[in-house]
């Protein structure tokens, strides 16, 4: 596998730059996803995009937990497990939750689990599902505005995860707390 570069404020094509320092001012550090991602200053400005959009959708803090948990479990991303992790703590989305979700075991709430079973079921049919998984998520509670939220989720994590696996980021340090992997004999 190429190694992939990952830039800082210094090494960055000049397009990334502007985008680095908002991470940086967000963070409070350079996220090693989005310093790999930084050799495509329009990849980096895309995720960035996507992800302030998904931070407006009518979603609550639980919910955005449970979609990009539930496609970083499934795609079994290394560093977005962790990352998610650690915002959820500071979203403050409940232990139990979390948990769940890493773990693949049932969440605390009937609605919280159709959101799940629905992003993977978006993931599985790759956005073709059922007429009847539609109604039982619509049934659990949810408009056709979750729905296209739930694929504009999938765009944003696909990036992230896609690029991890190719580019093997390293987990950033104040992360490595909340390492990850799939238990043997779960499902991939």
């Amino acid at each position: 596998m190429a190694n992939f570069p990952s830039h800082d404020l210094e090494s960055a094509p000049e397009g990334s730059k502007p985008l680095l320092e908002k991470s940086q001012a967000a963070f409070g550090r350079l996220p090693g996803l989005h310093k790999v991602m930084a050799e495509s200053p329009q990849h980096l400005e895309g995720y960035q995009v996507l992800h302030s959009l998904f931070m407006q959708t009518d979603f609550d803090n639980d919910e955005k937990t449970v979609v990009w948990q539930t496609i970083n479990v499934e795609n079994e991303c290394h560093y977005c497990v962790p990352a998610h992790t650690g915002i959820a703590k500071m979203m403050k989305v409940s232990d139990e939750i979390t948990e769940a979700l890493r773990n693949e075991t049932p969440l605390p709430s009937a609605k919280l689990e159709a959101l799940r079973t629905f992003t993977l079921q978006m993931m599985e049919t790759r956005g073709n599902p059922t007429e009847s998984q539609l109604q039982a998520f619509f049934d659990a509670g949810y408009s056709h505005r979750a729905v296209l939220d739930v694929v504009l989720g999938l765009a944003q994590k696909t990036m992230s995860n896609y690029v991890n696996h190719m580019a093997k980021t390293p987990v950033d340090e104040v992360m490595r707390g909340f390492l990850w992997e799939r238990k043997v004999g779960e499902p991939a």
